[in-house]
């Protein structure tokens, strides 16, 4: 199930006397190497399949302090999961996994929701909805977050539709208790928190200290510094903490965001939160050019939009196809139009009212191809936000079995913008990425496009290469960067030095040494010397079943399945049918003794996965399937007899039932023992 290009070894492989330590460590019952939930965690959102050694189950701060250290000690590589949604390579493998997400998701609300105290595996919208009677939300916004975790959002710095550059979890923190890899636990919010870390890590606190001093000193690498983060930008570690704080344990703090689980452990962190602003009004206006669209953005982000979602022609064509999309945009004739979703939002109605009377005339005034108003109506806001919402869901759900639904984000600074989705989109077409939609938050010049390339065909992977060289040179010449949301993975990791030059390489390849010098912590991940890393380890998409073979694995399913912390999930059992489905006789047979329970007999069948699936995958429907098969012939066919007549079949039931509460209880175990006696192998389990 990946294309390994030929890949070596990794440099820290996992040794067998490395993971009976870190067994020890973690503590009896929260270690597994069964075949089954290694398989199941090795999936994430991304397009990198890599298997874990071992899986850790955390279930305290001081826990995984414990496994940190005895991982330190012995060189074994370690890597940090929650909610799987990082679409970058940043939660796979080989060394050992520690899934965060099943028993530390505490939310503590603080100060009437002015601030919120966190650990790692919260569910996002789980932290929104507590903080909903006081009126207030987190900052980062990301569209995941019906599934993403706090300790992701944390972990890539996330932002969103309208976090902007100044409402991300890098801008918004409070306060962190993080874990180094040597096993030192330090709360940032403590007023001795910088003198214990001198005195606890005196390297790490005076080398910290250091970089500070080396890059305010020089003029070239603050600009360049400066210049980076002004956009957003997810691109290598956040150096701007080096120029934004003094202390050494805030710049810590603050490097660790976005570090994408290489530099330390969060295990709780507290975040100050943002006025929710409940009210909006809405509107979607299509332009007959990128020109107009983007001439448009300054003046309505200046008018009081908080969001200014771009869409283009290939965007509004694939959206055209929803029969829930406005009706003035499925009768438009697209050519080369691009769309601006334009959106006011205020705390009141009163508020909101005054937005929408200064945004109004700069609507008015667009050069428009189809009328556009703001609209205050539930409904019409909804059909005009299917534009924006449906394009993952419409391109990934249709594209062709086995290639990889691949969604990828870059940024450049906004007056390069126009240029910049014109020459994606020549830069797309040329290889042939016939299906690609463009599309993104224009506010921030953050465009997002995605492509269904089939990457275990040696010549599309090598097309899927060189694309991505023409793409590094594309956002590099107009001064952007890389990865503007979705964290640097692996994807882009071959690449920091590019875009930050040797200089600024250097200092955050000392930063990771001080932090991590063992180098446990995710290997291959935010840095890496091998050129060709972001081509390895590609994961495909072998059919499996056709009811869930358009499973994009983005785990958005996972936080409504009752099972998911008792045994597996929707994507877990949909990707364990993958795995099944390519694995060698031996391995194969091991996943299936497993599946029938894990998977197949303890899913609710509640068909709520399906709700939540952005492509509407009934995981659930699959299972009911599956359990049914597995019954003996006989069994299939009384059942059907029963759901035939279930009046009669009821009314029996209670008169069987009612003569059994009659009938002495060694008589009653007598008759079902000779029943039992007589049924054979097949049938003897379905009588009681």
């Amino acid at each position: 199930m990946t294309v390994a290009d030929d890949a070596p070894a990794p440099p820290l492989a996992p040794a067998e006397a490395g993971l009976a330590v870190i067994a020890r460590a973690a503590g009896s019952g929260n270690v597994s190497t069964a075949v089954a939930d290694r398989a199941r965690l090795a999936h994430d959102a991304s397009h990198y399949l890599l298997t874990p050694a071992a899986v850790v189950t955390a279930t305290s701060t001081e826990q995984v302090a414990a496994v940190l250290a005895e991982a330190t000690r012995t060189g074994t590589a370690l890597t940090f999961r929650a909610g799987g949604t990082s679409l970058s390579g940043q939660g796979v493998t080989e060394g050992v996994l520690v899934d965060v997400r099943r028993h530390l998701a505490e939310v503590e609300v603080l100060d009437d929701g002015a601030r919120v105290r966190c650990q790692p595996g919260a569910v996002l919208r789980r932290v929104n909805a507590a903080l909903t009677r006081y009126g207030r939300r987190l900052g980062p916004d990301p569209a995941s977050e019906i599934a993403c975790t706090i300790g992701g959002v944390v972990a890539n710095n996330s932002s969103g539709m309208t976090s902007g550059t100044s409402a991300t979890a890098y801008r918004t923190l409070e306060s962190m208790v993080l874990v180094l890899p040597s096993g030192t636990v330090i709360d940032t919010a403590r007023p001795d928190a910088d003198a214990l870390l001198r005195g606890l890590e005196p390297e790490l606190h005076a080398g910290l200290l250091g970089l500070r001093d080396r890059v305010r000193s020089d003029a070239r690498l603050r600009a360049r510094i400066e210049h980076q983060f002004s956009m957003k930008n997810t691109m290598g570690y956040g150096l701007n903490a080096l120029l934004d704080h003094d202390s050494a344990v805030d710049i810590l703090a603050h490097l660790v965001i976005g570090s994408e689980g290489t530099l330390a452990y969060v295990a709780e962190v507290t975040l100050r939160t943002v006025p929710a602003l409940p009210h909006a009004a809405t509107a979607l206006c299509v332009f007959d050019s990128i020109d107009r669209a983007t001439d448009a953005i300054i003046p309505l982000t200046e008018a009081g939009a908080v969001a200014v979602e771009l869409l283009d022609a290939s965007s509004l064509r694939v959206s055209q196809r929803d029969p829930k999309s406005p009706e003035t945009m499925r009768a438009l004739t697209v050519q080369e139009h691009t769309a601006l979703l334009v959106e006011v939002q205020d705390a009141t109605a009163d508020g909101l009212s005054a937005a929408t009377e200064r945004i109004r005339p700069v609507v008015a005034g667009l050069d428009l191809s189809a009328p556009a108003d703001l609209t205050t109506d539930p409904t019409a806001r909804a059909r005009m936000w299917v534009t924006r919402k449906v394009l993952y869901a419409a391109v990934a759900g249709a594209r062709p079995q086995g290639t990889t639904a691949l969604l990828e984000d870059i940024v450049v600074p906004p007056p390069a913008l126009p240029r910049a989705v014109k020459d994606l989109g020549v830069l797309l077409e040329r290889y042939g990425y016939d299906d690609a939609v463009i599309f993104g938050h224009a506010k921030d010049a953050n465009l997002h496009f995605q492509i269904n390339p089939r990457l275990d065909v040696r010549a599309e992977l090598d097309a899927y290469a060189a694309f991505t060289e023409d793409l590094v040179d594309l956002i590099l010449g107009a001064d952007g960067s890389l990865k503007a949301e979705h964290g640097t993975g692996r994807i882009m990791a071959p690449y920091v030095r590019r875009q930050y030059g040797d200089e600024l390489y250097d200092v955050m390849r000392e930063v990771k040494r001080l932090c991590d010098p063992a180098g446990v912590l995710s290997p291959g991940v935010v840095l890496d010397e091998d050129p060709r890393a972001h081509l390895k380890n590609i994961k495909t998409f072998p059919a499996a079943h056709p009811d869930v073979d358009r499973c994009v694995e983005c785990g958005y399913c996972e936080p409504v399945c009752p099972s998911r912390s008792t045994t597996t999930t929707p994507r877990q059992r949909i990707v364990l049918l993958r795995e099944m489905a390519v694995a060698a006789p031996e391995r194969r047979a091991e996943l299936e003794r497993d599946y029938t329970y894990s998977a197949v007999q303890t899913c609710a069948a509640d068909s709520l996965c399906s709700l939540a699936c952005p492509v509407g995958i009934d995981t659930g429907k699959v299972m009911k399937e599956l359990r049914a098969a597995a019954n003996p012939a006989p069994v299939r066919a009384a059942g059907d007899l029963l759901a035939k007549s279930w009046g009669p079949t009821t009314a029996a039931l209670r008169g069987a039932l009612s003569v059994a509460d009659a009938v002495p209880g060694p008589v009653l175990r007598a008759t079902t023992r000779a029943l039992r006696a007589v049924a054979g192998e097949t049938l003897r389990d379905w009588v009681p």
